[in-house]
This record gives C-alpha cells, sequence and structure tokens, in this order.
C-alpha cells in the first residue's frame, strides 16, 4: 500500500490485512480517524475486497480525497490526478478499479485501453468536468486562432480530445511554460488559471468553471481560523479563489501540500481542499492537530466499501471510451506525461 507522505508503489495488489494481530495493527494507525465501530462494521468488507483483488488480478487506484476507510485499507496506489495518471500508465494488473471520479477512471482508460477499468460508481462526476464541452472549445478556437488549449486532466475525454495537452494542479505552470505560443487558452477551472497566470508571462484566456467544493471556501474562513488557533499553517489548493490564496501560508497540489505537511511538521494545520484528505493525514501524522474543513465532495463520496466490492464481485461499471475520442485524447494526457516528473520543491 502506499504512503501518501512518501510517494511510493506497488506494481502488484498489496496483500490482504490478515487476522488478529495485523487487523488490530493497522487500526491501531487508524483508530483516530475511524471509530471502532465503523471498522468493525467495514473489516467484513475489507476483507472481502482484498481477496477479491488477488483472485482478479486487480489493483486499486484511490484519489487523496477518499475517506480513510478506503484510502488506508484496500488502495494499492495513491495520489493526486498527476500521479494516478503516472501509474495508470504502468500498472501490472488485469483489472484497474478507479476510487475517485469520472474523469479519472476515463483518464486510467485511455492510458490503459486493453485492460478492464472500473469505477465502483459511474455518477461520481465533477463540477469542473461538467462545466466545458467540446463545443466550448471549437468556439474558442475560432475566437482565438493559434492559441494552443491547455485543458485541466479534470475533464471528460471528449474535451481532452480537443485540447492539445493536459495539466494538473500540480504541472499547470510547467506545462504552460513548455508551450511554443504567447497566448494560452487555460480551461476550465478559473482559479487555477488566475494562480498560473500570475506565475508565467504568457497570455492566459480562461474559462469559469469552478470546483464546487473549493470554491466554498473564503478569506475569512482562512482568518477565523487564525483567531481560533494562533499559529495554524494553512494550506490552500490553487482551486480555492485567489483571495483564499493570498490569505494561506502554502499553495499547492494535493501532493505538494502532502510533501509540505511532511517536511515542516507544524503543530496544527488546516487544509483548504476536500475533508477527507486531512483525515488521511491525520492517520499518517498522528502527532499534528489537523482542523478538518467542512467541505466534502459529493461525488467522491459516492465511492464507499461496498460499491469497491460489488464492481469486484460483477465486474459492473467497466470503463470505455470512444475509439476516436480515445486516440486523440490519449495523445493530449501522454503529451503532459513526457514532461516528466517536476523536481519537488
Amino acid at each position: 500500500m502506499t504512503n501518501p507522505a512518501r510517494g511510493n508503489a506497488v506494481d502488484v495488489p498489496a496483500p490482504a490485512p490478515g487476522p488478529g494481530v495485523e487487523l488490530e495493527a493497522l487500526y491501531a494507525r487508524l483508530g483516530h480517524v475511524i471509530p471502532r465501530a465503523e471498522w468493525d462494521r467495514h473489516l467484513p468488507v475489507i476483507t472481502a475486497i482484498q481477496a477479491l483483488k488477488r483472485e482478479r488480478r486487480a489493483i486499486i487506484l484511490s484519489h487523496n480525497y477518499q475517506v480513510p476507510e478506503i484510502f488506508h485499507t484496500v488502495s494499492d496506489l495513491t495520489g493526486d490526478s498527476l500521479a494516478l495518471a503516472r501509474e495508470a500508465a504502468a500498472v501490472d494488473a488485469d483489472v484497474i478499479v478507479v476510487c475517485g471520479v469520472h474523469f479519472m477512471a476515463e483518464t486510467a482508460k485511455l492510458l490503459n485501453p486493453e485492460k478492464t477499468v472500473l469505477i465502483p460508481d459511474p455518477e461520481a462526476g465533477c463540477s469542473l468536468a461538467s462545466s466545458i464541452t467540446p463545443e466550448d472549445i471549437a468556439r474558442l478556437r475560432r475566437q482565438y486562432p493559434g492559441a494552443p488549449v491547455v485543458t485541466y486532466v479534470n475533464t471528460s475525454a471528449a474535451v481532452k480530445a480537443e485540447s492539445d495537452i493536459c495539466c494538473t494542479s500540480a504541472n499547470a505552470v510547467e506545462v504552460v511554460e513548455s508551450l511554443d505560443a504567447d497566448r494560452v487558452l487555460f480551461l476550465p477551472d478559473e482559479f487555477l488559471g488566475k494562480y498560473v497566470a500570475a506565475r508565467t508571462d504568457k497570455e492566459l484566456i480562461l474559462w469559469k468553471g469552478h470546483c464546487e467544493v473549493h470554491e466554498k471556501f473564503t478569506a475569512a474562513d482562512l482568518r477565523r481560523y487564525r483567531r481560533q488557533y494562533p499559529g495554524v499553517y494553512i494550506l490552500a489548493h490553487p482551486e480555492c479563489p485567489p483571495e483564499v490564496l493570498a490569505e494561506s501560508d502554502f499553495t499547492g497540489s494535493t501532493a505538494d501540500m502532502i510533501r509540505e505537511v511532511a517536511r515542516r511538521r507544524p503543530e496544527q494545520v488546516f487544509l483548504a481542499t476536500e475533508i477527507s484528505m486531512s483525515r488521511n493525514l491525520a492517520a499518517e501524522f498522528p502527532e499534528i492537530r489537523f482542523l478538518h474543513p467542512c467541505h466534502a465532495c459529493p461525488h467522491m463520496q459516492r465511492i464507499t466499501l461496498p460499491g469497491i466490492l460489488g464492481c469486484l464481485r460483477s465486474m459492473r461499471h467497466a470503463v470505455e471510451v470512444d475509439g476516436l475520442v480515445s486516440e486523440r485524447a490519449r495523445r493530449a494526457v501522454e503529451r503532459m506525461l513526457e514532461l516528466g516528473p517536476r523536481e519537488k520543491r
């Protein structure tokens, strides 16, 4: 299983938690984030999932926003969108279960066209992905001829297919800087686009798409936390509004946040991002007090342990992408991956 603070990954499914001592050792690490009654209810499902993973030769990819009972018990690879995209391109498994939202499962399928890719709940969507269509990109290309299109991975495969290159919040600046163009169409997250625009000399044409979780944070929220918890270290995701980023101590992708927490080890931390991530980090860093935000992604929350077990049992909710769309969208994702991992800084 991946330790999110270290970013390690395995190529084959992790062994199932064993009985007795091994299970109690795992719960000893998770007990302060998962109540005992919940753990006892989850345990039979966790054990069944691990057994089915071996039987199906399956691997589970989980985003950092998955709940702790998924993230820490049945996941083989964990990370942000960029990490999962990279790992999906090299997994050694016949079946990939994506514990995340639908665009993530599509991306895994784009990079693994010969493998079976499952999503526990196909209704797990994304407000950013639904904010833009291929037709929107066609109109923008007519309006701004010659401007390359950089598309956030939080989009459908059909939208990726109309793009020149994809990006994530972890590499958006690097992707924009890699283009030989002075003007760039950056889609669809407006706030991430503003964050990137402040860090490049290129002119960015932005779309008014927003994450329904991150747009809820306000600068007043952060100032209130500082008053209530003196010395709290605040980290914000660049999908938050600019005034929230201005009030934070650190801005970065979920992977960047994890590295920063691991490096600084503050006494108190507030993460301006989806709530499950702070709960997952609380399990990794029990000595740190995490002030959990109240904002949860309703789409990520659709992924559950019973849902994972059900899709593995019946092999249901397989993700497919139309052939022509798949080929073009894959090029946009692979072009991003060809830039390679950025230096950690």
